[in-house]
């Protein structure tokens, strides 16, 4: 699908979304659950800490084939609170747990959340005012990366009558923002997701990292409020830092899944427009991104360094490589650059990387 709405993406000319008058469920919260026993409670208290009518909300736990006591926590907060509901399917990944929850959702906006995170109380009040009085279909806000476990509060003054919303459209937005890959720092309207076919890719990660520039880039009213709500919590056992050689192997060949489907989507990008080619640079950027994070990950992995050149071959044949359009902005400091110099050179790149592996084994083997 090529973007050609032009003139109806310009914030000062948005349409107007009306809300559904017949739904009156205002957020259906999303949480993609495996084997969180850990971390669930707390998520879920914050979710219950929000000032909101159990009529106005859901939270949809989906149990994503949990072998621990996953369940039974679930169980025991949908019996206490009847805002809970709880879907227990086949394991199948965060993506097709998304989905899940997706098609059981009855709220007109919808909030994915990584379970081992949680957010601050009484912010989705704010939101939703937000989001319904500026007739969004997409609203981002603030966020914390800590690891904390106390940070209940927001930092914004919520009683604040001076709180705004900047609405454009999504290109717009993405044309000036270096934005998140990941799904959780908005909510999303669940009429645009469905009438716009919009769902995560299943069996992989960075689903959310494909899906995310692909709504913006049809989002036609798009909202940013800088209140802090979420807290990412850094976790050396997630999916993105696990350093399991089947898990970080597998990690490997999702980002180069997702470099190839950022290609299609830039291939629908117009550039004969100077939002949509600052949206295409921006977009660029991150496909390349992937690339270096890519190379990174192979260099501290277990996969033979003679495999990197095929797919480096793979790469070049849709511009991924060399790192021609990687920095800038989006990615700044010493390390970046001297990395991306390295890597555009195949004669320092393979010998680099062989230097590498020969000191980081060791000292990871040390550390664990």
């Amino acid at each position: 699908m090529e973007y050609q709405l032009l003139q109806a993406l310009r914030w000062n000319d948005l349409p107007e979304v009306k809300p559904n008058p017949l739904n009156n469920m205002k957020l259906s919260v999303i949480l993609p659950t495996f084997n969180q026993e850990k971390y669930l409670s707390r998520c879920l208290d914050s979710l219950i800490d929000q000032g909101l009518s159990s009529n106005d909300y859901e939270i949809i736990i989906v149990n994503d084939g949990s072998t621990d006591n996953t369940v039974a926590i679930a169980e025991s907060y949908m019996n206490s609170f009847e805002q809970i509901r709880l879907l227990n399917k086949k394991n199948g990944g965060a993506g097709a747990a998304r989905n899940a929850g997706l098609k059981e959702a009855k709220g007109r906006y919808l909030h994915f959340v990584d379970p081992d995170d949680y957010i601050a109380s009484n912010v989705y009040p704010v939101l939703l005012h937000e989001a319904e009085n500026n007739m969004l279909e997409i609203l981002g806000f603030g966020f914390e990366k800590t690891k904390k476990t106390d940070l209940k509060q927001s930092r914004t003054d919520l009683n604040k009558n001076n709180l705004k919303t900047r609405v454009s459209s999504g290109p717009e937005f993405l044309a000036r923002t270096n934005y998140r890959n990941t799904v959780w720092w908005y909510l999303i309207s669940k009429s645009f997701m469905l009438e716009n076919g919009f769902e995560f890719i299943e069996g992989r990660w960075m689903e959310d990292s494909i899906l995310t520039p692909k709504m913006f880039m049809q989002t036609k009213r798009f909202g940013y409020i800088k209140i802090d709500v979420y807290r990412y919590m850094v976790n050396p056992n997630s999916a993105m830092t696990s350093k399991k050689p089947e898990h970080y192997n597998k990690l490997i060949s999702d980002i180069e899944h997702a470099t190839f489907e950022f290609d299609e989507l830039l291939d629908n990008i117009p550039k004969n427009d100077k939002l949509f080619a600052q949206c295409w640079q921006r977009i660029k950027v991150r496909q390349q991104s992937f690339v270096f994070f890519l190379l990174v990950r192979l260099m501290k992995s277990n996969l033979p360094i003679d495999t990197i050149p095929e797919k480096l071959s793979k790469f070049k044949d849709i511009q991924a490589y060399p790192l021609d359009y990687f920095g800038g902005k989006d990615f700044e400091g010493p390390a970046y650059k001297i990395l991306t110099y390295i890597f555009n050179r195949k004669q320092l790149m393979y010998p680099f990387m062989n230097l590498f592996r020969l000191v980081y084994k060791p000292i990871y083997r040390i550390r664990s």
